[in-house]
């Protein structure tokens, strides 16, 4: 039972303070690295590795066709559309404002949701979905962001990735997949690191050695592969089965602080008033989305 409370304990502490890590790691590696190279890189050196482990826990790693196709149409939605291209995008923007836009995917989904689902939204929903927009609006408007050389551009790009990881959620909620979240996610992550290393050679990036890269890089790559690809992914399904979801779901929220504060303190990222306001407001909206009761 001791045991059980630390790994809980662990876990948290991999999805709130790793996960939130990301966007800082990100941010140095896509600096210096072509961003496609780096995802296809990261997404397929990740897989491979959670495939062995699946192989020497003794997982079934056969799939069907139907499978492999979800797994497929998944790995195009999370990996490429919502992630890999969302790093592109943090060339133009910082990546503590990068993260606050991404922690509006609850409220995407919800939205989405409301469409396809036609379900009547709660009282707290329009609440949060209010909220969430303000906090948006609050957060875009500020000159001192939009008037950078190619940061709207990166910011309507961001809202499109979310919007893209919001319906692959939507879409893995109802599709066929592999029980076993290693295999799954072991196949996404090759598939999406074979498909953006394609990406990447159409649009002629150059591809360079790891021996080549700067230290910083070298040591974020280990980073987003090892933990933010692996363990943090793990920890993640590990709660998802011994905590109720609605403590999960407080990452949502959680990784956006972490992330803001790692941009100001490592990347001299400027937090202003107007942020500060946008984030307690935005991230007020996700809380109550998050916190609404399941139907």
């Amino acid at each position: 039972m001791k045991n059980s409370k630390i790994l809980i304990i662990l876990s948290f502490l991999a999805i709130y303070i790793v996960w939130g890590s990301t966007y800082l790691f990100n941010k140095i590696a896509v600096t210096e690295l072509p961003a496609f190279f780096l995802a296809s890189i990261r997404f397929f050196t990740a897989g491979c590795i959670m495939i062995l482990i699946a192989y020497f826990t003794k997982a079934r790693l056969r799939v069907s066709l139907k499978e492999l196709l979800n797994i497929s149409i998944t790995s195009f939605f999370f990996l490429i559309l919502g992630n890999s291209v969302f790093v592109w995008a943090l060339q133009f923007v910082d990546s503590g404002f990068g993260s606050l836009i991404a922690s509006t995917n609850p409220l995407f989904v919800l939205l989405m949701m409301r469409i396809t689902d036609k379900k009547k939204m709660q009282k707290k929903s329009i609440l949060g979905v209010t909220l969430g927009v303000l906090g948006m609006i609050l957060l875009i408007s500020q000159q001192e962001f939009t008037a950078k050389e190619g940061s709207l551009m990166g910011i309507l790009v961001m809202l499109f990735c979310v919007l893209n990881w919001s319906y692959g959620s939507i879409f893995v909620s109802k599709a066929s997949l592999p029980n076993n979240f290693l295999v799954s996610t072991g196949y996404q992550m090759i598939i999406g690191g074979i498909l953006l290393g394609t990406i990447s050679v159409f649009f002629q990036e150059d591809w360079s050695s790891p021996l080549r890269w700067s230290p910083n890089v070298q040591l974020a790559m280990f980073f987003l592969v090892v933990f933010g690809g692996i363990i943090a992914f793990t920890s993640f399904n590990f709660l998802l089965k011994n905590v109720s979801p609605d403590k999960v779901a407080t990452s949502a929220f959680v990784n956006p602080v972490i992330a803001l504060f790692m941009g100001w303190y490592f990347l001299d990222e400027k937090l202003s008033a107007q942020s500060i306001i946008a984030s307690c407001v935005l991230l007020t909206g996700v809380y109550f989305i998050t916190s609404r009761k399941r139907k």
